[in-house]
Formats: C-alpha cells, structure tokens, sequence
C-alpha cells in the first residue's frame, strides 16, 4: 500500500509497504481523509521532535514511520476478540497508545502514562491506504458527522480539554491568541461551554476574517494598537477572565498577560519550543494562574457531538484537499511557504 514514510528532516517519501496483519485484539481502518497538523510539520522541519530517535518503550517504533493522526476512514477488518466494533463501522481513533499499568494509567490519566505513544509518531499512522490500531482507540463518528468532518475529532478534543483545563466559568469573557487550526477550536469550544465574549487575536488578515466567521466577537491584530487597553473597554474594565496562548512563543504569552486581568487563568495550549521569560511579579500582584495543556483523555464524545449538531463548525477552516503523492509539495511545503492561506488542509490516501 502506499504510505507517506518520514526518514528524516525534510526528508518524507511516498512508498510502497506492506499492510501489517490485525492481531485478535486490533482493527484496520480504510483511511479516508486525514488532516495535516502543525506536529507532522514540525516534523518534517525540525524532527525528530516527537517520533522517537530509538525503540519506543511501548511500542517498539521508531523511524521510518508513517506520519497522520487527524483522520477518518471505515473498518475493513477486525481482530477475532474484537467486540466493540465492526466492519463497515465510520471511525476516527483516539490517538494516544498507553501501557494501562502505571499510576497514571490506573487513575484514568492516559495522556500522562509513563510510556505514553502516539499514532502517527510512534507507531505507524494515516497518511497511508490503512492502518492497523488497537481496538481501545477507535471511535465510531455519528451519522451527522461527513468523514472530512471526523478528521476534526483529535484537533477539537485538544480544544476541549484546553476549555476544561481553564475552568472557564458561565459568562466568563475569554482572549485566544492565535487563530490557526487549533486557536479556532478552542474559540468555538469556548463560546459552547459558556463564555460571554470571545475575543481572537491573530496577525494574519483572512485567519481574523475565519475566526469572525466562526463566532469571534470582535478580532484584533496584535501587531496594531494596545491590546490590553481594547481589551479592557470592552469588559468594562476587567479585561480577560481566562486567555488561550495558542501559538507557543513570546510574543503571544506577553498578550496573553497583557489582556487578562486579575486573577486570571492563561492556557499555554500552543507548543513552545524555545524557553519563555515570565514575568513572576506581574502573576503574584494579580493572582494570575497559568497552566498547560497537552492532548487529551475522555475528550473525544465531546468533540464528537459538537460536531454532530454543529455548535463547532469545521467546514470553513479546511482550505484544500490533495492526494497523498501532493503530501509534501502541496501539503506540507505549501503551508511552511504560504501560511496565510491555509489552516487546515485534508489527504486523501
């Protein structure tokens, strides 16, 4: 089958392998659309970063592997002691692979187990014809749910937990900094749990004009004007209640400070790879709290349904769709070269 195969920076290939057999307790998965994400760029760029540089733990991978993890497809086998699901089921996974003993795993923290794996990095994924993934993974997609849609569930359940992990309240007023895939989900998870105001702030011009689409009440150009004092003449002085750092650098934590007010929470939700600098005694005046958020755990049933009956919308954020021979040249290098002109861009294997 074909597979787009990453062996290195900057060094994907588009090749023929074997399909690997089910065990009794596996599903193959008919891939039908998967979503390019920031990670597989980042892995094309600078990797490796995620995918393991030696035998996996867990898994026992390590490159060559087979990138995707956004995706959605149908089941066309299953193992002899699968029950839960079947063939012909839509599915898409939850994507982390996890050991189930640890202490972690014991109390229900997946993300946190101690030999933590992810499809798509540590073990083969869905940039490919099928994949082969434990049972425990996979979802079903309602009916309501299109298969481009579905490629949505990973990405939003990173938006949802981020909403959780922000103990947002009812009519909290809310600034999300960066307007790319994940930032629009976590505006649209947001406004559905309960904030009165969402605010986005993104540099570029038609990612403004999509998060105004998808509900933002007022956008803001962090390049132009004092975002702190925007912010607060609108929420009657207060500024922010909760801020979503979705970017992962300096300049988007400085807004997130900037526009939250006291005893805020701020989200680090994007990736920073370079060490931040914060300023300790402007979170100790205010009681200003900061926390992260990394994947996800029991977020996927609510990711499902708020693509099911549409309080997120998904459609307008998919800005191309490429067969899997264009993965790199009209995937990857075309949003590492034009970034303003995709957010989120389907394969179709």
């Amino acid at each position: 089958m074909k597979a787009a195969v990453w062996h290195g920076k900057e060094d994907i290939r588009i090749s023929d392998i074997p399909e690997p057999a089910v065990e009794k307790d596996q599903v193959r998965i008919k891939v039908r659309w998967c979503g390019i994400c920031g990670s597989d760029v980042h892995e094309y760029r600078e990797g490796p970063m995620i995918i393991p540089k030696k035998s996996h733990p867990l898994t026992g991978k390590s490159a060559p592997v087979v990138l995707g993890h956004e995706f959605s497809g149908d089941v066309v086998e299953v193992g002899k002691e699968v029950k839960r699901i079947a063939v012909g089921d839509r599915v898409t996974i939850n994507c982390l692979l996890y050991c189930g003993t640890c202490a972690y795993c014991r109390h229900g923290e997946y993300n946190m187990c101690l030999k933590l794996a992810t499809v798509g990095l540590a073990w083969d994924g869905a940039f490919a014809e099928a994949l082969v993934v434990p049972e425990y993974t996979v979802l079903k997609i309602p009916d309501e749910v299109t298969y481009e849609m579905g490629t949505f569930a990973e990405p939003l359940a990173v938006a949802v937990r981020a909403v959780k992990r922000s103990r947002l309240k009812f009519g909290d007023d809310v600034g999300v900094i960066g307007a790319g895939p994940i930032g629009l989900l976590v505006l649209q998870a947001a406004k559905a749990a309960g904030a009165r105001k969402v605010f986005a702030i993104e540099p570029v011009e038609q990612r403004r004009k999509l998060a105004k689409q998808l509900g933002a009440n007022e956008v803001f150009d962090p390049t132009q004007g004092d975002l702190g004092k925007e912010i607060a003449d609108r929420t009657e002085g207060l500024r922010a209640d909760v801020a979503f750092e979705c970017v992962g650098s300096q300049s988007a934590f400085d807004t997130a400070l900037r526009i939250t007010g006291r005893r805020a929470m701020i989200v680090m939700v994007g990736m920073a790879i370079k060490p931040l600098e914060v300023p300790f005694l402007k979170l100790w005046g205010h009681e200003k709290e900061i926390t992260t958020c990394t994947g996800y755990v029991n977020e996927y049933p609510t990711a499902l349904a708020l693509l099911a009956d549409r309080r997120v919308r998904v459609e307008p954020m998919i800005t191309g769709k490429i067969k899997l021979s264009e993965f790199v040249e009209k995937g990857l290098k075309a949003m590492i070269q034009h970034p303003e002109n995709h957010v989120k861009i389907l394969v179709a294997p």
